[in-house]
């Protein structure tokens, strides 16, 4: 038995999804998917056309319209992947502040969700690929191999966002940020789902590579036993 074809990683913002998943697909050599790109980019889009954020058919309309696409690393300064949106290279603007502070109400809106899922659920199904997102074990991809659901306490998130924010130059205080995650939490509630079969990782107090060590681990003791993978740590018991 080989390793899981299809890895999904769930979870709140700042939790650590993007760093581990990105880690955990060179480890294994498969594609990393950081699902919520393609909210960020439609976000984007929409602040730079001057659309109405509360509008969304005109949102669902531009998901259907525009081409965006996440491609392997095309420059060599630290980016996980390149997104592109109509061929324009986007990737780092999709982490302004702006962006941050809007991408939860554009990603709430269902015609919106809807428009981008099918694109989602495209690339899983090519297999050998780790997704990183919101809904994603529980809606896109309910047939995944492995499901991961990761959370930390809301300081612990505030303090790894603020010092992102630091080094890419935008000194917040960590206080704002935490009032940020707040909000996005409370607006991302609704659509951030806990997958009934999946491994909740609470990873306060463990580095990036102590959390993808213990996922290997658990992969290649389950090979070797011929069992389905099991990360030995909690259980859901129900989605939220």
């Amino acid at each position: 038995m080989g390793f899981p074809a299809v890895i999904t990683i769930d979870g709140p913002a700042a939790s650590g999804k993007s760093t581990l998943g990105a880690l955990l697909a060179h480890r294994l050599g498969y594609t990393y998917f950081d699902t919520g790109v393609l909210y960020r980019a439609l976000t984007l889009l929409a602040l730079r056309h001057e659309l109405s954020l509360e509008d969304p058919e005109a949102l669902a309309a531009l998901a259907q319209n525009v081409k965006l696409e996440v491609l392997l690393p095309t420059v060599d300064d630290g980016r996980q992947y390149t997104v592109q949106a109509d061929g324009a290279d986007v990737t780092w603007a999709l982490r302004d502040v702006l962006v941050d502070r809007n991408v939860s109400h554009v990603a709430g809106y269902p015609a919106v969700r809807t428009a981008l899922r099918a694109q989602q659920r495209t690339i899983g199904l090519r297999g050998n690929v780790v997704m990183v997102g919101r809904d994603i074990g529980a809606i896109v991809m309910p047939d995944a191999d492995f499901k991961i659901y990761l959370d930390a306490p809301l300081a612990e998130r505030a303090r790894r966002r603020h010092a992102d924010l630091m080094a890419r130059g935008t000194p917040l205080p960590v206080e704002t940020v935490a009032e940020d995650l707040q909000r996005r939490d409370a607006l991302d509630q609704r659509n951030t789902l806990i997958p009934e079969d999946a491994v909740i990782m609470r990873n306060e107090g463990m580095t990036p590579d102590e959390e993808v060590a213990r996922i290997i681990a658990s992969f290649e003791q389950d090979r070797a036993l011929g069992t389905a993978p099991v990360l030995h740590a909690e259980r859901s018991s129900a989605a939220r």
